[in-house]
């Protein structure tokens, strides 16, 4: 950090994203932490997913989270019947 609070962005991180000289960031308070993203490119790409792209991340994460403990030799427990399912649940009010 500079006497001016200006920070650089290490060049393996600005390749990662794609940040330029002379692009701007946005900072966002999370918690104890500072999220730094790259404005337009990000920004607000969360916030535009529908419910049921969301949904489709979530499961995404949840199959490469399995597929790790699997090969780390931990046991996968399946939850105990609810008497309901998901879908059932997050389908209501989404267009057909």
């Amino acid at each position: 950090m500079t006497s001016k609070l200006q920070l650089t962005v290490p060049k393996a991180i600005a390749d990662q994203y794609g940040i330029r000289p002379g692009d701007e960031l946005q900072w966002i308070a999370a918690g104890e932490a500072i999220r730094v993203i790259p404005a337009g490119k990000n920004n607000l790409a969360e916030q535009e997913r529908t419910v049921r792209e969301r949904l489709e991340l979530f499961d995404q994460a949840t199959q490469r989270q399995r597929r790790r403990q699997t090969k780390a030799g931990k046991a996968v427990s399946r939850p105990a019947a609810r008497g309901w399912k998901r879908e059932e649940v997050y389908g209501r009010g989404l267009p057909d």
